[in-house]
């Protein structure tokens, strides 16, 4: 058996995995709410700028954290196809979630089968990073921790949509995002922790692409637009704001007609 190590670069990793993740989190909750309070086309963009960051959230929180990952005795590649196939399912799982809930006329329902598939997908996601990982040897897993990270998954992912039915004020939705932070990072290490890995040591050359060749350029990258459109949606006025400023704009004593 090869030794696991889950956090070879120390703290660095987690603790940017998690600020990746609650960043989707809040950005998203904050699309969601602003989602919520539109109709028509409008809508239909902010549910899908929610969907974007928080699938964008999911996925760079688990391949920055896999920055740290390593295994002795063999070096780690990841295959570029499958790699991006995971950040495919983030995104649509998420969208699929959020759109749910945008659309959903019975909440209560809407809710529960979004909770469901975006936490089923998450968790999908998840596996499917891990399948893109090769080294020389076998990796199996504990199926028990395999069924708790799903159940992770699947209680973040309600919890989350929960939030963005019921949460509005910015303060609310900072500790909201904080929450879904830590239980998006805690189903990821529950995932690696289910890991084993049998080394057969070689001299053949991995296929695939190191860490820092693909995935750190492709998380820098993610990262950054996720704080570029929290600058955006932070300065964008809101559906009141805009009221209030057309209000102003009309002429004092003006009637509709």
């Amino acid at each position: 058996m090869g030794h696991l190590d889950h956090a070879a670069l120390g703290w660095l990793t987690p603790v940017l995995s998690y600020a990746m993740a609650c960043t989707g989190a809040a950005l998203g909750l904050r699309c969601t709410v602003r989602a919520l309070a539109t109709t028509g086309r409008s809508r239909r963009n902010w549910l899908l700028t929610a969907a974007s960051a928080i699938g964008t959230g999911i996925w760079t929180m688990h391949f920055v954290a896999m920055l740290g990952f390593r295994v002795s005795g063999t070096d780690i590649r990841y295959d570029v196809a499958l790699t991006l196939a995971s950040l495919l399912v983030a995104m649509l799982v998420v969208c699929a979630g959020v759109f749910a809930v945008g659309y959903g006329r019975d909440r209560a329902r809407a809710l529960l089968l979004g909770g469901l598939t975006t936490g089923i997908g998450v968790a999908s996601m998840h596996y499917l990073g891990m399948a893109a990982v090769r080294l020389h040897g076998a990796v199996s897993y504990d199926p028990v921790r395999v069924a708790l990270s799903v159940l992770i998954a699947v209680a973040a992912a309600t919890a989350a949509l929960w939030a963005a039915l019921n949460i509005r004020s910015p303060r609310a939705v900072t500790v909201a995002s904080l929450i879904m932070g830590a239980a998006v990072s805690s189903m990821h290490y529950t995932g690696m922790f289910a890991v084993r890995v049998r080394v057969a040591p070689s001299g053949e050359t991995l296929p695939g692409a190191t860490a820092m060749q693909f995935i750190f350029p492709l998380a820098v990258g993610l990262g950054s637009y996720l704080f570029l459109t929290s600058a955006f949606v932070a300065l964008s006025p809101t559906a009141g704001e805009r009221d209030a400023s057309a209000a102003a704009r009309r002429p004092v004593g003006s009637t509709a007609r």
